[in-house]
């Protein structure tokens, strides 16, 4: 029934074009619009590194917005689960919310686990070319445990929380990063660092 309805609705609207478009904003800002991916298992630094990158942007002067997985599903996707189905909807409509800010001119760093290649590549393919970065962070698995203040970590493997990445539910190493921050090595500012310098590097900034 509701194939059926989705079906009937998308043969019932048509796409709006404005005066306004990407480029001119792009014109406007003075400055290129992205997707920075931040991708990784939970506890690898995604958040601290996305604050750190936004700011460290901020002050030199771009537009930025960071959307986080723990506040998207406080808000847009508060009713979503940890399902693998549940989990795809997450990030489909994460992309799709990316490719929006994009859009707009804004350069948008998302970090959410992730786990899925097929997901990853999704939100890739919605955007123009050079237009996502994917980044990922690379942390042994016993690293993400020992900084998880939550204790979530230890939950799933008490069988507390079910579908939790790495423990009961896989990660999906991305292939071919743009770029690869070896979190358990390097500090956070270095890590932002190495990602201001790609960015420099490939004239994003």
């Amino acid at each position: 029934m509701f194939i059926n309805f989705f079906i009937f609705m998308s043969r019932n609207i048509s796409k709006e074009s404005y005066k306004i478009t990407k480029k001119d904003r792009v014109k406007k800002y003075k400055q290129k619009s992205f997707v920075i991916w931040l991708t990784s298992l939970s506890g690898s630094g995604k958040s601290t590194i996305a604050k750190l990158l936004e700011y460290e942007l901020y002050k030199k002067g771009f537009i930025t917005y960071a959307l986080d997985g723990d506040n998207i599903r406080h808000g847009l996707n508060s009713y979503l689960g940890f399902s693998k189905e549940d989990r795809e909807e997450n990030i489909r409509r994460i992309s799709e919310v990316a490719k929006l800010f994009v859009d707009a001119g804004v350069i948008t760093i998302v970090s959410f686990i992730s786990p899925y290649k097929k997901d990853r590549k999704f939100a890739r393919s919605i955007l123009e070319k050079d237009e996502f970065i994917e980044v990922y962070l690379k942390a042994p698995l016993e690293v993400c445990e020992k900084r998880d203040v939550k204790g979530l970590y230890q939950k799933a493997r008490n069988g507390e929380i079910k579908d939790f990445t790495g423990i009961n539910d896989p990660y999906e190493k991305p292939i071919n990063p743009e770029v690869i921050l070896e979190t358990d090595k390097l500090s956070e500012e270095e890590s932002v660092k190495k990602l201001l310098d790609y960015l420099e590097n490939k004239n994003y900034i």
